[in-house]
């Protein structure tokens, strides 16, 4: 139960801290820099979504799996509908576009999210959550963003996979009924990671977009740092 109170109480800041984010960003004046990269808008509307609808879902209950027979999840609905139509509504009044494609990608992002939150509880949705935004970012621009944006995606690989990493290793701890020790237990914490990275970076090569051979460097050591940082808090918390 404790646990299950703290893991709210971070939700509820966490969904504060990026709604905030969410709505100053998307009514500020696009960057020249995103039209150069040939960024899908589309896309980028359909994780922003997905994101807020796992923070929103699990913000409101914790650890707990959709019940289409509750209330809860048709406020979830249309309190993301109305703020979808709200947020472009504005912007066309702050000089930016007001696209009613834009609402049915970011509703599609909050359906996608609704129903793969009736399967999954917290930290599994979690896990695919992050593994769907890790995949449509990396792949959202036709443009070379290693050249054009560096700072900014060699950021991204090292935190994005260090937060999967993380995840996937509290999935481990949790679910994982498996008594595995020494190097099966290593392959397996390295496993999901790793299949990731080399999916996404594979739909990089076959879709034609640019990718560094420093990307896939940063998000090795992303992983291996965040299962070094595992084992070492595994091993000496018993002694603190």
């Amino acid at each position: 139960m404790t646990t299950s109170l703290s893991r709210k109480k971070t939700t509820i800041i966490a969904l504060t801290l990026y709604w905030v984010a969410l709505f100053i960003i998307s009514h500020i004046p696009i960057p020249q820099i995103v039209y150069r990269a040939r960024v899908s808008d589309k896309t980028i509307h359909f994780v922003a979504y997905l994101i807020l609808t796992f923070l929103l879902w699990f913000a409101a209950g914790p650890g707990r799996k959709i019940n289409w027979r509750k209330a809860a999840v048709w406020w979830v609905l249309f309190v993301t509908f109305i703020y979808a139509a709200l947020d472009e509504w504005i912007q066309g009044l702050v000089g930016r576009s007001c696209d009613l494609l834009d609402i049915i990608a970011d509703m599609a992002g909050v359906f996608a999210g609704l129903i793969l939150f009736s399967f999954l509880s917290f930290w599994p949705a979690f896990l695919c959550v992050t593994a769907v935004t890790i995949f449509c970012i990396t792949n959202v621009a036709r443009a070379n963003i290693s050249e054009l944006m560096p700072l900014i995606n060699l950021s991204f690989h090292l935190l994005a996979y260090a937060i999967f990493t993380f995840v996937w290793l509290q999935y481990l701890k949790l679910f994982s009924s498996l008594k595995q020790k020494h190097i099966k237990a290593l392959i397996t914490q390295f496993a999901l990671p790793l299949a990731l990275l080399a999916v996404v970076k594979s739909y990089s090569v076959i879709s034609g977009r640019f990718f560094a051979l420093l990307d896939i460097i940063l998000a090795v050591a992303a992983i291996v740092i965040a299962v070094a940082v595992n084992f070492l808090i595994a091993r000496f918390r018993p002694r603190l």
